[in-house]
């Protein structure tokens, strides 16, 4: 019997509406920029499994760091007690964090990492005994499937069934050039009573939402305005973190800094799972109390994991190496290269890029899950791509690892299913 059906028999997938689409491609390897399947076909990952393993499939620095650490220590509890995996990931992510940065919260996935932030946010209000329960959000973004999470997701293709349990969110229009203007009139006027604990948001690119980018200099105004208004700002850079946006991190291209950032997805490699919450001294400072209970009573089983944290610490070196961000340069100037042959095809609506991150939006009205896109997701697997197109949009964020005759491969993919549009 194949892996794909015996996974039939018990297991759930998610994001999948089983009467509709009843197999999943069994995969057994994957090296570098590429996946095997159990029949032996390879598949370029064009997505790097959900923007994990931005520094390939089983690199083996990460491979050797889990290895060593494995044989010293596999998990031991987080509360009451550390060890030396955690402390030197606080110490390398305070090297390349915004400065501002200077508390590190271990989480299990980037849900939870939200989650955290939320609560953080909440709760340092409350601490200082000040009434602040609103919290601020951008339309159509996407920070998780836990309840907080969901609260400030704007995309109801996800939380539909649960939004009469969510918490209050205000959302605002993504600022562009030409609504900045409003949408910062918009965020004054929710802010001006006092009862705002945190404006959440997708620095330069929200992630789910097919890719949609904005402009530092424009979410930069709306930073400015929540600061001035003691508002915390949480940036969700769990998609954007980790070099995809050209710079360590997409706040690195904003003035104002967050008070919060929340990380996951690449922090590992695509290795294991783990999530991190970083924060101010300030925001730390609230919690710092004779009083018991105005301590963060939040917790999860895996924290700071040493195995996990083994991982993060050997994909943060990669990150740095001189190879990998000339990676990173090659990758984006690629994508630049591809832009200018593809931007004018007549197939072809908008197309858009922020370092490593290329989208595309085709002429066509598909749904977000449809059969239309469904019937594009089939025709790239076929030709051994895996891309996974949201809606009408087709997105590139592959391995940085990824070599120039698989992104020829991709791109001439996406030039042949525009054809069959």
């Amino acid at each position: 019997m194949s892996l794909q059906e015996r996974d039939k028999k018990h297991l759930w997938h998610p994001l999948t509406q089983y009467k509709l689409k009843p197999k999943h491609t069994a995969i057994v390897k994957g090296e570098g920029a590429s996946l095997w399947d159990e029949d032996g076909k390879e598949y370029i990952d064009a997505i790097a499994s959900w923007y994990t393993c931005m520094y390939g499939h089983c690199h083996p620095n990460i491979i050797e760091s889990v290895h060593q650490q494995m044989q010293r220590l596999d998990h031991v509890t987080f509360s009451g007690l550390t060890h030396e995996p955690a402390i030197a990931l606080g110490e390398e992510l305070m090297k390349i964090l915004p400065s501002n940065q200077q508390k590190i919260y271990f989480a299990d996935n980037g849900s939870t990492a939200v989650e955290t932030g939320i609560k953080m946010a909440l709760q340092y209000f409350f601490n200082k005994g000040e009434k602040r329960n609103r919290i601020i959000a951008l339309e159509n973004g996407f920070h998780g499937d836990t309840f907080g999470a969901m609260s400030v997701s704007g995309l109801s293709v996800y939380n539909g069934p649960f939004e009469d349990f969510l918490i209050q969110v205000e959302r605002i229009p993504v600022p562009f050039r030409e609504n900045v203007e409003a949408v910062k009139q918009q965020l004054e006027s929710i802010v001006q009573d006092g009862s705002t604990a945190a404006f959440v948001y997708e620095p330069l690119v929200q992630g789910a939402a097919a890719m949609q980018m904005h402009e530092p200099e424009h979410l930069d105004a709306l930073l400015k305005i929540a600061k001035q208004h003691g508002v915390l700002t949480i940036a969700d850079e769990i998609m954007t973190g980790f070099g995809k946006t050209g710079k360590h991190f997409a706040s690195d291209h904003i003035k104002t800094k967050p008070d919060i950032i929340c990380l996951s997805k690449s922090l590992s490699g695509g290795m294991l799972p783990m999530a991190i919450t970083s924060c101010t001294q300030e925001v730390f400072d609230a919690f710092y109390d004779d009083e018991v209970s105005k301590g963060f009573f939040h917790a999860h089983t895996y924290s700071a994991n040493p195995v996990c944290c083994s991982a993060a610490l050997a994909s943060i070196k990669l990150l740095q190496t001189e190879e990998m961000q000339a990676n990173i340069k090659r990758v984006t100037a690629a994508h630049r290269a591809f832009d200018q042959k593809i931007k004018n095809h007549p197939k072809v609506a908008s197309t858009r890029q922020c370092g490593v991150i290329y989208a595309l939006d085709v002429i066509s009205d598909m749904a977000r899950y449809g059969a239309e896109r469904d019937q594009l997701f089939n025709f790239f697997m076929k030709k051994g791509v895996f891309l996974r197109p949201l809606g009408h949009t087709i997105y590139i964020l592959a391995p940085f690892v990824i070599t120039d005759a698989q992104l020829e491969k991709v791109y001439a993919v996406i030039e042949e299913a525009l054809e069959i549009l």
